[in-house]
């Protein structure tokens, strides 16, 4: 499962649906201290020659467009949550819009030729490039693009020798929640719930992903230097065992893994868990009694881009979704639904909540830089190394089933 609108009060798990067998490369972020920063080296890959549209041409009536749960929504789920309608009546655009559940089913399903456009996230967009199923993207042609903040521009998830593969739509962290009259002092780090994971033995919590063993290796990376890690999506043998070890250490204390938001919500409401990793939209609904932070050795997290297909029937159309759906009313709409901060910051002024956007961290770039977005692990390294092979999915979904036992 993925995220669904927090107004269902789901959210982010897109990593527990990574393919299992990485067929183009990725890389991952991270500014503060150790990813690539906008304009560095991605990965290692030159793109495929796939052609961009140079100019707009005339509508073609139509728009084939697939979309996480709760980013492309018409009224059908609530009929006061509608802003494809409003796109449909400005640009005679019919919206056809499919779901998906992983982003492997969107890759396989953009191979199709048949979609204009999709909404990426960053353990998807470089393989639909490399691939040769997403076209290079004329931001000249998007009215809104001027708007959206420069921190997510140019990003090795979503751009390739400075060229962009998509307008950034929206992003967030991975968060260590607690709850505050059991958790004293206020942890600042990632440590609470590994070294010191026995302080709340029974009720320590986290997410069920192979993905997760970043997050472990993100730990290791700040608080263990000799076992050289510099990006933790790209993990060789010694360093995944480092990982795992730390894992099956903290397995002894866990209450339970989840990935059903309304099981972590259970579980801290009745005291079953009073420590883990979160998304914000999950400590907002359930309120005062827990505090979600950014610890000080960063996090993981994601951005998601929408993308237009190499093959796509309908690129005019496609261009006018990927403008409407970054234009600030539309941000607004999508961002507070979902629970996600908005890429276009002129949304914030929209918001039904004033503090939205302070509560998402939607301007704060210091804040963004120290996230490591979520990419798909391969063999070649997406730290740049080159005598040795790294770890895949593969590999971690192997070491994420001895891990939990």
């Amino acid at each position: 499962m993925r995220r669904i609108p927090t107004k269902r009060l789901a959210a982010i798990a897109c990593a527990g649906a990574l393919a299992l067998a990485a067929t183009a490369c990725g890389t991952s972020s991270g500014d503060g201290d150790g990813g690539p920063k906008a304009g560095e080296e991605q990965g290692g890959f030159t793109a495929p020659d796939v052609p961009m549209l140079d100019k707009l041409g005339d509508m073609e009536g139509q728009v084939n467009i697939l979309a996480w749960p709760g980013y492309a929504e018409d009224g059908s789920t609530d009929k006061s949550v509608d802003w494809v309608t409003p796109f449909e009546k400005e640009t005679g655009c019919q919206a056809n819009v499919k779901y998906f559940a992983t982003s492997d089913e969107a890759i396989q399903l953009m191979k199709s030729g048949e979609y204009d456009v999709v909404s990426a996230s960053g353990d998807a967009s470089l393989r639909l490039i490399a691939s040769g199923d997403a076209a290079p993207v004329n931001t000249d042609l998007l009215t809104n693009y001027g708007d959206i903040e420069d921190f997510l521009k140019d990003r090795d998830w979503n751009s390739v020798d400075g060229q962009m593969y998509g307008v950034p739509h929206g992003w967030g962290a991975n968060l260590l929640m607690y709850t505050k009259d059991v958790v004293k002092p206020a942890p600042t780090s990632w440590g609470a719930v590994f070294d010191d994971a026995s302080k709340y033995a029974g009720k320590v919590t986290a997410y069920d992903s192979p993905i997760y063993i970043a997050d472990a290796a993100l730990y290791l990376m700040k608080t263990q230097p000799d076992v050289g890690i510099e990006n933790p999506y790209a993990l060789d043998k010694d360093q995944l065992a480092a990982a795992v070890d730390l894992l099956k250490k903290q397995k002894a204390n866990v209450s339970e893994y989840w990935s059903d938001y309304l099981k972590e919500v259970a579980a801290f409401k009745s005291g079953d868990s009073v420590i883990g990793t979160t998304w914000q939209v999950i400590a907002s609904t359930i309120g005062d009694s827990v505090d979600a932070v950014l610890p000080e050795e960063g996090s993981t997290g994601w951005s998601d881009t929408w993308m237009i297909g190499a093959k796509a029937p309908n690129p005019n159309c496609g261009y006018a979704w990927m403008d409407y759906i970054t234009s600030p009313k539309a941000q607004a709409a999508v961002a507070e639904y979902f629970g996600e901060a908005p890429a276009n910051t002129k949304a914030c002024g929209l918001t039904s909540d004033a503090s939205f956007c302070e509560t998402y961290h939607a301007t704060d770039a210091d804040y963004a830089d120290q996230i490591w977005y979520w990419t798909t692990p391969i063999s070649q390294c997406l730290d740049g190394r080159t005598d040795t092979e790294c770890t895949d999915y593969g590999d971690w979904t192997t070491a994420w089933t001895e891990i939990k036992g």
